[in-house]
């Protein structure tokens, strides 16, 4: 009976014993099947927003900068402003001598005078032929008729002397119309030269043609100055104005960036020399690139009624090319590139890897836009994939990542 005892327990330690091999057996089997999926870095398809911006260097110039010249040769007699003065439109620059000119001017308001004169004489001459015919045709109208009602009484002779000076009344009568008619003429003459001579003499008075600044004057009390208006001599101007009130700032676009500029762009300016930014939108652009620089010309208003800023000071700006918002957006480092196909590796719904080709838009410093080939919220490999094959089951880590990004192409400037 003992013997059959220990037979039973030693079974039952054998049967213990395997069963705990076998357990032992079955969880480290779990465990190598674990260890040999590998982990893959993930990251969720998002909609987002993506721009390129392009940093310029740009300088600020008046809106419009003009040399003042006088209409008239003359010496000056008053010179009133200075550089750095500020000067309003229409407001008397400097004022020239000019005696010629002075005479001229009262010659032309005498020959107006006597214009006058002259259309009073013969409009008396006028009447005096009118009351003279007026006369004489009533002689010849009564003898007319007398010799009507009696024939005979009147000689024929007498009849044609008072026709013939009735006929000669009535053509001195015109005679006087038309000399009235010339010195009417002649007085409106008289008045054109009067105003011609008389705005010359305004010129006298040189004034500012817009506000601005006076940014250099060129010459001083007493100096002879030339009239602005011969095309064969060269006339120094009286002083250069700058309309510094409105400013162009001035970027230089380049080439491949050309395609994205477009009227209302937004820009972002910095001003170090006075520590001021604030925001522009482009105006105008010439359409046309300079072949030395390969860039174009474009341009912003920038409203300086302070004159905080001044024409020739530099600035920083950044210009934004293209902007597209709410789109599939993916990280830079999730995508394969071969020629211009570009692919990416998806972890599908069963852990598995899928490649699939896509089409890519956009692409920021982080993320890329993609047009086709994903579906919101499908999951894509990050990073080593070459470590990766197709159907291969691996254990998805999904990565956070941003749904805004911003690249910044530099061209001229600072970050």
């Amino acid at each position: 009976m003992r013997k059959h005892l220990c037979f039973i327990f030693a079974g039952a330690a054998i049967a213990a014993a395997l069963g705990i091999a076998g357990c032992k057996s079955g969880s480290q089997g779990s465990r190598a099947d674990a260890a040999e999926t590998p982990s893959a870095a993930v990251a969720k398809v998002v909609r987002g927003s993506i721009t390129h911006d392009l940093n310029l260097a740009g300088q600020f110039q008046p809106f419009q900068v003009i040399d003042v010249h006088a209409k008239v040769s003359g010496y000056i007699r008053h010179i009133n402003v200075d550089i750095g003065d500020r000067v309003k439109q229409g407001q008397v620059l400097a004022v020239l001598e000019v005696p010629e000119l002075n005479a001229q001017l009262k010659g032309t308001v005498a020959e107006v005078e006597r214009s006058k004169d002259e259309i009073k004489r013969a409009q008396h001459e006028v009447t005096r032929a009118q009351s003279e015919h007026a006369a004489l045709h009533s002689d010849y109208t009564r003898l007319k008729q007398a010799a009507a009602a009696q024939p005979g009484l009147i000689a024929q002779q007498e009849l044609d002397d008072a026709q013939s000076k009735d006929l000669a009344s009535e053509s001195r009568v015109d005679a006087a119309k038309a000399a009235l008619a010339a010195a009417t003429q002649q007085s409106d003459v008289s008045k054109a030269d009067n105003e011609r001579v008389g705005a010359m003499a305004d010129y006298s008075k040189v004034t500012a043609p817009i506000d601005g600044v006076i940014v250099w004057r060129y010459a001083d009390t007493g100096a002879l100055i030339q009239a602005g208006t011969a095309s064969d001599t060269q006339s120094l101007p009286i002083v250069k104005l700058s309309q510094s009130s409105l400013l162009r700032l001035r970027l230089p676009v380049p080439e491949d960036a050309v395609e994205f500029v477009h009227e209302g762009a937004t820009v972002t300016v910095n001003v170090d020399a006075v520590h001021r930014a604030f925001e522009g939108k482009v105006v105008r652009f010439t359409r046309n690139l300079n072949p030395a620089t390969r860039t174009m010309e474009t341009e912003i208003d920038v409203p300086n009624k302070d004159l905080s800023l001044t024409p020739g000071m530099y600035a920083n700006t950044k210009i934004e090319l293209e902007r597209h918002d709410n789109v599939l957006t993916i990280p830079v480092q999730a995508v394969l590139r071969n020629g211009s196909q570009a692919s990416v590796l998806v972890v599908d719904a069963n852990h598995h890897v899928v490649p699939r080709n896509i089409v890519a838009g956009l692409q920021g410093s982080n993320l890329v836009e993609v047009k086709s080939g994903l579906e919101e919220g499908d999951e894509v490999i990050t990073g080593g994939q070459a470590n990766y094959q197709a159907g291969e089951t691996v254990t998805p880590n999904v990565q956070p990542t941003s749904d805004t990004d911003t690249s910044e192409e530099q061209s001229g400037g600072t970050k």
